[in-house]
């Protein structure tokens, strides 16, 4: 009996080694359901496409590649967020976008969604299937794109077309996973080389680009006696057996990082787009070293941009160095972050109170339990602060978040993905109240798969970063509280253990008995509502706003709110003034 289209496709995703596809059933994607049933590709029925959509770009980045579905137009409108994540963060992802009968198409049908307009803006490639001869093409194509380009490729099926009989197409069916070497010219190695060497004061500022590069970027601090900053999606690769790193900048970030990078000389950019303008020097010189091109110089002026592979560029770079051995700026800048881990630690070791426990406690608690190889996801907002300052990396961890598209909600559905892929691997999810509450269903995935993955839900019963985004911009904080359910009775009915920690003294413990769970368990802490995180350098205007929030917090009677923000993080504030 000859193989229809949905069979078809299944067999090329076989051969491309998918392992698993993330969907919700239903009408169009029916036939493909019954294919993967017949293959070695697992379905794993999510409660919402966009959840399905995360836990694919989790596993995509750990993994490479991956591949989620919708069907017709609530199908795709749901996946969209995710998908977004997946794009915006580079990740090698395809989504099958199934959809209503071809001949129904432009006529306004029941779930009519146009596929190429919906994913236009977050797929390098996008197309629709209409014919049994395109399948193969189409399909090598966007698999092809997404892994090379890094991004997602977006397919739409027409629920008709894929009972069709398969044909077999005169091009190539196999992917093709290229690694090409790429470095800067010679001659451009040289103008970079010159820089360097008459530069008295270098930094190193690392991105998620410069991953597979640890090795050669200690190698080329250590030449140049240069601190080295780095990214938060380049922290759990670039700090690990790094004796010149200074932390991380940006939002989240630490003064250290900061000052490292304004007090230079030289400041090398390596595969790092990061993203805020305010945060980056003017005044010193700035090299910019990307794989892609087209990213050079959209986030700072730039002396010298050049493209390619962070370790190959490294590596043809060092020879022609001369070793520095003025070590006087890299001892300053260690000698500030030691004083700045001194202070991180401020509120670790005051733990706070009943229902006031400090997140920063609780964050670094974790740390100190979870494994060497532990996969940790973090909610957008605060958990990502805690993630970012707390959360050590030893080479062998992972942390994955929503970084470019900021989502909210990402944590529990990436921890899916990274416990779907990675079995064996203790998967830990950071979740804000806000963040698990928005795709709180899911939690029956979790259950349904019998995934060990540990839920540390920061329930500080607010949107916590809005709350600081409106005070630090003189307006009191409104409609950010959140009355919440109890999140440790939800995960007994969705059928496994959770726990509430009101009391600081019983976080260790509680952590301790989570993390030794055998299976999924959910901790529910309740942090600090008033525990903020501020930036590496606080500007005038957002002391000013602070300031203004406050007082019309007391002018509006609630004098206790303003007063235990103050308390809570007085220390933290003329620490970084």
């Amino acid at each position: 009996m000859a193989k229809n289209i949905a069979e078809q496709i299944v067999e090329m995703l076989e051969n491309a080694n998918v392992k698993r596809i993330y969907a919700v059933t239903g009408d169009s994607l029916n036939h493909l359901n019954i294919a993967v049933k017949k293959s070695s590709i697992e379905w794993i029925h999510v409660r919402h496409e966009e959840v399905g959509a995360y836990a694919a770009a989790a596993e995509a980045e750990l993994d490479g590649f991956a591949v989620c579905a919708g069907s017709c137009g609530p199908g795709h409108v749901h996946l969209i967020n995710g998908v977004y994540e997946a794009h915006k963060s580079h990740v090698p992802m395809l989504v099958i976008a199934s959809t209503i009968p071809s001949n129904e198409m432009g006529m306004d049908y029941f779930q009519e969604t146009n596929t190429i307009k919906l994913f236009d803006d977050c797929s390098y490639y996008n197309q629709m299937i209409t014919r049994p001869e395109q399948v193969q093409r189409t399909l090598q194509t966007a698999i092809q794109h997404a892994i090379s380009k890094k991004g997602v490729a977006v397919i739409g099926l027409p629920g008709d077309v894929s009972e069709l009989d398969a044909e077999e197409a005169t091009t190539s069916s196999q992917i093709f996973k290229t690694n090409p070497v790429i470095r800067p010219s010679d001659e451009e190695l040289n103008q970079l080389a010159d820089l360097i060497n008459d530069s008295k004061k270098v930094t190193i500022y690392c991105g998620i680009g410069a991953e597979k590069s640890n090795v050669e970027v200690v190698q080329l601090a250590k030449y140049l006696k240069a601190p080295v900053g780095y990214s938060f999606r380049g922290k759990m690769s670039i700090q690990p057996n790094n004796p010149n790193e200074v932390g991380l900048t940006g939002l989240l970030g630490l003064p250290s990082a900061y000052h490292a990078m304004h007090e230079a000389d030289l400041v090398l950019l390596l595969g790092t787009d990061f993203p805020y303008e305010k945060f980056m020097p003017v005044k010193n010189k700035i090299v910019q070293i990307d794989e892609s091109p087209e990213r050079l110089g959209r986030r700072a002026k730039l002396e010298l941009g050049l493209t390619g592979d962070v370790k190959e560029t490294i590596k043809a770079l060092l020879p022609l160095l001369k070793e520095k051995t003025d070590i006087n700026f890299l001892n300053q800048q260690l000698e500030f972050y030691g004083k700045v881990k001194e202070h991180q630690l401020t509120y670790v070791k005051e733990f706070g109170t009943e229902d006031n426990i400090q997140p920063e406690f609780v964050a670094h608690t974790l740390d100190q339990l979870a494994k060497n190889d532990a996969i940790f996801t973090v909610d957008t907002g605060m958990c990502c602060v805690w993630g970012a300052r707390f959360i050590t990396g030893t080479g062998e961890r992972k942390m994955l978040g929503s970084f470019n598209h900021g989502s909210m909600a990402n944590a529990m559905p990436m921890a899916i993905g990274a416990s779907l892929a990675y079995p064996g691997r203790q998967v830990i999810a950071m979740c804000g109240d806000g963040g698990l509450s928005m795709l709180l269903g899911d939690m029956a995935t979790i259950f349904q798969y019998k995934l060990p993955v540990k839920l540390i839900v920061f329930n500080n019963r607010s949107l916590g970063m809005v709350k600081l985004e409106m005070e630090v911009g003189g307006m009191p904080d409104n409609e950010t509280d959140m009355i919440n359910p109890d999140f440790a009775m939800i995960a007994q009915a969705m059928g496994y253990p959770g726990k509430n920690v009101h009391k600081p003294e019983e976080v260790v413990g509680a952590i301790t008995e989570c993390l030794n769970h055998d299976g999924p368990y959910l901790l529910n802490i309740f942090t600090n509502p008033n525990a903020l995180a501020l930036p590496p350098k606080i500007e005038f205007e957002q002391v000013i706003g602070m300031t203004k929030s406050m007082a019309q917090l007391m002018l509006g009677g609630k004098m206790e709110e303003a007063l235990d923000t103050v308390k809570s993080n007085y220390k933290h504030i003329r620490e970084l003034l």
